[in-house]
């Protein structure tokens, strides 16, 4: 079950406010080069929200994100 990036967001508190709003829905995800941002700062590196890929379409439709072209 490969994951795939639902968004990057360049700050992290939105992206934790997402993959909050996602557990509250049972949608697993992570959250990836958090670490990074917090080193050197999420506007620079960007916080990537990660679902499996067959809670991509559930996610998307919650948060209301378009899929990338």
């Amino acid at each position: 079950m490969p994951l795939v990036v639902l968004e990057t967001l360049f700050d992290r508190y939105e992206a934790e406010i997402i993959r909050s709003r996602l557990a509250a829905e049972g949608i697993e995800s992570v959250l990836f080069d958090e670490g990074i941002a917090s080193l050197i700062g999420a506007g620079l590196s960007g916080v990537r929200v990660m679902v499996l890929d067959e809670d991509e379409a559930p996610a998307r439709r919650l948060l209301n994100i378009s899929s990338a072209p």
